[in-house]
């Protein structure tokens, strides 16, 4: 890890290469960040976003394939996690490791 706010594993690096070669697409802009909602208060989302519709004040992570947005409001959730990605078929997927949330839930998709 380093002193980066988002750090990202060598798995979700390459899983999010094979999403870009799987949609034949030269690059890949995901939005991940917070919402009210989940079991313990916030949580988690990434979706796909539409280069057009990334603001100013949006905060851009560039890799070789993808760039991650963040709004303003959710990095201060999202300072120093981890985002991991597993191919298990129990509990797979993209998983945000927070080293700061006081409360997760079981699932892993929410926190306080």
């Amino acid at each position: 890890m380093n002193d980066s706010i988002i750090d990202i594993t060598e798995s979700a690096v390459q899983h999010l290469k094979d999403i870009v070669k799987s949609k034949n697409q030269e690059k890949l802009y995901i939005r991940i960040g917070i919402k009210q909602g989940g079991c313990s208060g916030l949580s988690y989302f990434m979706d796909y976003e539409n280069i057009f519709n990334i603001k100013d004040n949006d905060l851009t992570f560039d890799y070789d394939q993808f760039t991650l947005i963040c709004d303003n409001k959710s990095v201060l959730y999202l300072y120093g996690i981890v985002l991991d990605y597993s191919s298990s078929l129990i509990d797979g997927g993209f998983k945000f490791i927070n080293p700061n949330a006081k409360q997760t839930c079981g699932c892993g998709k929410s926190f306080a």
